[in-house]
This record gives C-alpha cells, sequence and structure tokens, in this order.
C-alpha cells in the first residue's frame, strides 16, 4: 500500500472526521443520516491516519508532494 495522500489532505480528513463524529455521537443528527455521518468519520480518520485513499488508486490521484529528483 503506498501512501497517497498529502499532509494537508489528511488534517482536513481527520479535521472533518471530528466534526462529522461529534455531530454523529452527540446525538445532533440522528437516525439513517447520523449513522451514515458517523460511517463517513470512520472512513475519514482511517484514511487519514494510513495516509492511503483506495479511491484514489483507479482514479491515478495523489495529493502527496513529490519529491524533486
Amino acid at each position: 500500500m503506498k501512501k497517497n495522500m498529502g499532509n494537508t489532505d489528511r488534517a482536513i480528513r481527520i479535521l472533518a472526521a471530528v466534526v462529522l463524529g461529534t455531530l454523529a455521537l452527540t446525538g445532533q443528527i440522528e437516525g439513517t443520516l447520523g449513522i451514515i455521518l458517523g460511517v463517513i468519520a470512520a472512513v475519514f480518520l482511517i484514511t487519514a491516519l494510513l495516509a492511503f485513499c483506495p479511491l484514489y488508486v483507479p482514479l491515478k490521484l495523489s495529493t502527496l508532494k513529490k519529491k524533486d529528483a
């Protein structure tokens, strides 16, 4: 698994995970939408911690800065 996420992308995902997770866990958003937001928060957090997004692979995207050769 090759990293394909830069630090800015990771920071945005962690921030979004915290916000969405807080909304879902505090009951601000309930029901099906709350469950969906909780799952999205978990996915964002996991992908940010691994610095790898599986969706980027088939789309051939990477937010990781390339080092000058």
